[in-house]
């Protein structure tokens, strides 16, 4: 991986924290605390890890004020420490970069429109009608199906499928094995049998989305389904036709989001949540991980469902008693 080198006082003002130690003291790379050594930088945003600070053989360190004094390394200090380390782990290992350029077993139609800037990589498919932006990298082995658009700067990394009509906005990362644009699951009954309802929408990919390995977001019935500005998709998520999610909200691995659903902005999902259809989600809220989410949620705030897993002996007694529950007391 790319790296760069920067002086702690270089990180100090660009990212306008302060700095305890020698300026000119310079890293390279990112490390956890107890596995730094001389040249790079790690940080700690979780006390439980306090007690590496001592002993850490990092060049810097990136904390909270209360934390510094425990520190024998040089530190810098933020408010939000994970904030600060996650911008200077992006300024000293920058993303791959690339030649602009179409690969000679790349496949492109005729009518795709690619900018010069772009790069395709081996053994993509490029279909009529493709509008693909500047700077754009489209790893090896994906498929852009006709009339679908990419923003400036969006990277796709390998085996992507980014369906018809689908518009990816700019500065949007998705990762390996991610399919945009596929079939809704719609179906109606025909007695015993099952007659497929065509899905005529589309996806609409906000600005600065990130969606995750194997990731799956079902075009529309007949609207949109839509991901706004700033998204953020764990892996393995399933999102169903015609859900919307809202700005700058944040999805964990494995949940599912049935169709119709609306998430709002700034919301925080955990992993393996699953979300029943036709549902509106407030903005602001919190969901933690394998939750059921049956019913709407109208106002802000945290919510929770499921039985953290306890000694066989005493779940079963558990369920015992929720059966119990409701039942005439033959006594009464």
């Amino acid at each position: 991986m790319q790296t760069d080198e920067h002086s702690l006082g270089e990180l100090a003002v660009r990212f306008g924290l302060c700095l305890r130690g020698d300026p000119g003291l310079r890293v390279s790379r990112v490390a956890t605390l107890p596995n730094a050594a001389a040249g790079a930088i790690s940080f700690l945003a979780n006390s439980r890890y306090r007690r590496h600070l001592g002993t850490t053989s990092a060049t810097a360190v990136v904390l909270s004020e209360a934390d510094a004094p425990h520190c024998a390394a040089a530190v810098l200090i933020d408010s939000n420490p994970y904030l600060a380390y996650a911008r200077i782990a992006a300024l000293l290992h920058p993303g791959p970069a690339f030649e602009p350029g179409v690969h000679a077993a790349a496949v492109v139609a005729a009518g795709a429109r690619v900018s010069s800037s772009a790069a395709i990589a081996a053994q993509c498919v490029i279909e009529e009608g493709v509008e693909i932006g500047a700077r754009v990298s489209v790893g090896p082995g994906c498929v852009i199906q006709r009339g679908a658009r990419i923003g400036d700067d969006s990277r796709l990394l390998a085996r992507v499928t980014v369906g018809a009509g689908v518009r990816i906005g700019a500065r949007c990362i998705v990762h390996s094995g991610a399919v945009l644009g596929s079939d809704g699951f719609g179906f109606a009954r025909d007695g015993e049998a099952w007659i497929k309802v065509p899905q005529l929408g589309g996806v609409c990919i906000g600005d600065d989305v990130e969606i995750g390995a194997n990731t799956t977001i079902d075009r529309g019935s007949i609207d949109d389904t839509v991901i706004e500005n700033g998204v953020k998709l764990d892996n393995q998520i399933q999102v169903g036709h015609n859900v919307s999610i809202g700005e700058h909200t944040a999805i964990a691995a494995c949940t599912g989001i049935s169709g119709s659903t609306s998430i709002g902005r700034r919301c925080m999902i955990g992993g393996m949540v699953g979300f029943a259809g036709h549902l509106s989600i407030a903005d602001d809220v919190a969901v933690t991980g394998f939750t059921l989410v049956s019913a709407s949620i109208r106002e802000s705030g945290s919510y929770s469902a499921g039985i953290p897993a306890t000694p066989t002996p005493e779940w079963r007694r558990t369920v015992a008693r929720l059966r119990r529950l409701g039942r005439r007391d033959p006594r009464s």
